[in-house]
């Protein structure tokens, strides 16, 4: 049975039901717990669990101190490409949004990963939008060989596809894919995702268990919290990650924990959860999961990243760009402009071709909100008296 059958299964509604109504004595009983259930888990996101925080956080660092040790892995976002067929309403390069594109040649790609190794990276994310004239499967196959000649660890997060699809990524060299949801709910899914590939809510739920199929060794899921209630959102991912745990076993698990953030478009978040709540959030997954790696992004403020390490977090990203070229400049000979999905020709002293490379760039996916370089990062997780990792992974190991 896939997870498409189980999920449709799933009495979630009753479960958030309960976590909304759960009292500060479950939540005390599901921490003190060595195997969670997922009713444990609706116990320690629900309201009245918030009153735990302090010992749910001292769990979760004990927790992942023992499963981890004292490391943070540290990775970085490339952007290859921001043309997309898809219009999903929150994101920066939804097709209708009217932004500068490029799509990035294999050798700029390469620069961009020079680039990032100069800065220390050995794990590289591959990020591009979903676009089959721009994006094909040669063309990621071929950035994938490339980079992997330079780095040992490769990444990616790429429209969905399907297991032959993905093979010859991971012959190419790719040991990891990250697939968000988005959201699990299926109406704001529908809701959100008004045309496109990307509008098949199922296809995209099993996407992990064909890149398992497909011989990938590190999968990663996450909803976008910001769409829909969070803690539905959440319950569905642990769900998922219960799932994956117990069918995709040879595979190594991340759950990350994206927020919306600002982008073109300006669509603003339907739902909000405050970081008191996104501290719980980190807790409860880390005690439900002790041996699931835990992800943050830029996308989270400094002061709440730093925080955040000794209590569960063990891979982070830093000093990154959402825009393709922008560690580099790379790509900027190739800019155009399209408007609902079609080229228009930039006029000659158009505002998009003033003088400055912080002008002249494409169009983030969405703003970042730490932008501390990666030197900074991982001067700060030593200070914390954590090391900073930058690779942990060699193919030589499974050669």
């Amino acid at each position: 049975m896939s997870f498409v059958a189980e999920f449709n299964a799933l009495p979630i509604p009753s479960l958030l039901a309960h976590s909304r109504q759960a009292g500060l004595a479950a939540a005390r009983e599901s921490l003190v717990k060595s195997r969670l259930t997922l009713r444990d888990f609706a116990n320690l996101i629900a309201p009245a669990a918030a009153e735990l925080l302090e010992p749910m956080c001292r769990r979760s660092r004990a927790l992942t101190r023992q499963r981890f040790g004292k490391v943070v892995r540290l990775f970085a976002p490339l952007y290859l490409s921001n043309e997309c067929v898809n219009n999903c309403k929150y994101c920066g390069f939804s097709r209708d949004n009217p932004i500068l594109r490029v799509t990035l040649s294999v050798d700029e790609v390469q620069r961009e990963a020079r680039q990032l190794i100069h800065q220390g990276f050995r794990n590289i994310l591959l990020v591009a939008g979903e676009h089959p004239k721009f994006v094909s499967n040669a063309y990621l196959t071929d950035c994938v060989r490339a980079i992997h000649e330079l780095t040992p660890s490769v990444s990616l997060e790429v429209g969905t596809l399907d297991t032959d699809e993905y093979r010859p990524l991971v012959q190419a060299g790719a040991d990891g894919l990250v697939i968000y949801q988005e959201t699990y709910d299926r109406a704001t899914y529908a809701e959100m995702h008004t045309s496109g590939p990307k509008r098949d809510f199922d296809w995209r739920l099993a996407t992990p268990e064909r890149a398992y199929d497909a011989g990938f060794r590190r999968i990663g899921i996450s909803p976008l919290y910001g769409l829909a209630d969070w803690r539905y959102e959440a319950l569905c991912a642990a769900a998922h990650a219960d799932y994956l745990q117990r069918n995709c076993w040879k595979a190594f698990l991340t759950i990350s924990f994206p927020r919306l953030r600002p982008c073109a478009g300006e669509f603003q978040p339907l739902t909000h959860m405050t970081d008191h709540e996104f501290v719980q959030l980190v807790c409860a997954f880390r005690l439900m999961f002790p041996d699931v790696g835990l992800v943050l992004s830029t996308r989270e403020p400094a002061k709440l990243r730093d925080g955040l390490i000794p209590i569960g977090i063990t891979l982070m990203s830093a000093g990154s760009h959402t825009e393709p070229g922008g560690y580099t400049g790379a790509g900027a000979d190739k800019l155009h402009r399209t408007e609902r999905g079609r080229i228009v020709e930039l006029a000659r002293g158009a505002s998009e071709w003033a003088e400055g490379p912080a002008v002249r760039s494409a169009t983030g996916q969405f703003q970042i909100a730490d932008e501390r370089s990666p030197v900074e990062v991982a001067a700060l997780i030593r200070r914390l008296g954590y090391e900073p990792v930058w690779k942990d992974w060699d193919a030589a190991l499974t050669a």
